[in-house]
């Protein structure tokens, strides 16, 4: 499947792709469906959520008058 030319990263990829299709086959989809979903929709509503969540608690932890901890 890949061809990249370095070992470790088509091995890596290959993996995936193959575990992409698996759990495509268990949960009924295609795919470019769960392609989709993970890395559209999954994947930027996580990072999103995350970035929301630590400026929360930074927020949260200044108004406690205490200094975070770099």
């Amino acid at each position: 499947m890949a061809n990249s030319g370095i070992y470790w990263i088509d091995v890596t990829f290959d993996w995936c792709v193959r575990l992409l299709y698996q759990w495509a086959g268990w949960l009924g989809l295609s795919y470019e469906e769960i392609n989709v979903w993970l890395f559209v929709i999954i994947l930027p509503t996580g990072l999103v959520l995350s970035v929301f969540l630590n400026f929360l608690f930074l927020s949260r932890m200044i108004h406690q008058n205490r200094q975070p901890k770099f």
